[in-house]
C-alpha cells in the first residue's frame, strides 16, 4: 500500500501539535508505532553552525528559505519507499541544528505538522490530505508568548520584536495564502474533537 502522507499547518501557535499529537496518541493504542508516526517540520530548519548565536536569533524563521525543504522530500519519499531516514534535530535555545539526528521508520501514514508545509509546490505535491488549523492571530501569538517564554527561555520584549519584524508579515505573506490550499480547515485550535475524530477515522480507513 502506497504511504499516506497528511499536513497539518498553520500559523505557530494555531494548535497544530497538540492537535497532532492528541490524534498520535489515541490512535497509538489502537495501530502501534508501526502503523503512524509524526515528522515535525521544525526539525528541517536549517544547519547555522556558520553564524554566531546573536546572528542565529536575529534570521527570518517564518519564511520557506529557513528551512531544508529539498531534504524534507528526500526523506518523505524514501519512507515512502520503505526505507527508513535519520531527521535532523533542532535546538531552539541555539538556533541550530543538534549534532545527533533520531531515526525514522517507514509507516502506512505519515502526519508532517510545521507552519509552511503548503508553500512550495514541490513539497505540497507530497500530500494525500491537506488540514489547516485557522485560529485567529491574536489567539496564536498569546500562545506563541506563553511558550517562548516557559519553554524555550526567551524574554517578553524578544518575542514581540520577532513578532512585529518576521513572524506577522510572514503569516499574511505565506502561512495564510495556504488555506485556500487546504482540503479541511480546523476552527477552535488543536482541542476541536470533531475534527479529531474526523482525522482518526480517515486515518484508520487508510491503514486498513
Amino acid at each position: 500500500m502506497k504511504t499516506k502522507i497528511i499536513a497539518v499547518t498553520g500559523a505557530s501557535g494555531s494548535g497544530k501539535s497538540l492537535f497532532t499529537q492528541t490524534v498520535y496518541g489515541e490512535l497509538l493504542t489502537v495501530l502501534g508505532r508501526d502503523e503512524l508516526t509524526i515528522i515535525k517540520e521544525d526539525s528541517y530548519y536549517k544547519a547555522q553552525n556558520h553564524l554566531t548565536i546573536e546572528e542565529r536569533a536575529a534570521q527570518n524563521y517564518d519564511h520557506p528559505d529557513a528551512f531544508e525543504h529539498d531534504l524534507l522530500i528526500e526523506h518523505l519519499d524514501a519512507l515512502g519507499s520503505g526505507n527508513c531516514i535519520f531527521s535532523p534535530q533542532y535546538c531552539f535555545n541555539e538556533h541550530n541544528r543538534k549534532s545527533d539526528t533520531v531515526e525514522i521508520r517507514p509507516t502506512k501514514v505519515i502526519i508532517v505538522e510545521g507552519i509552511l508545509l503548503l508553500s512550495t509546490q514541490k513539497l505540497l505535491n507530497k500530500f494525500d490530505i491537506k488540514i489547516y488549523m485557522d485560529t485567529p492571530l491574536d489567539l496564536c501569538f498569546i500562545r506563541r508568548m506563553i511558550r517562548d517564554k516557559s519553554e524555550r527561555g526567551r524574554d517578553a520584549d524578544s518575542v514581540i520584536e520577532q513578532y512585529i519584524k518576521t513572524v506577522r508579515p510572514m503569516f499574511y505573506e505565506f502561512i495564510q495564502p495556504q488555506k485556500t490550499l487546504a482540503d479541511i480547515l480546523v476552527n477552535n485550535g488543536g482541542k476541536n474533537r470533531v475534527a479529531i475524530e474526523l482525522l482518526k477515522s480517515q486515518i484508520m480507513d487508510l491503514v486498513r
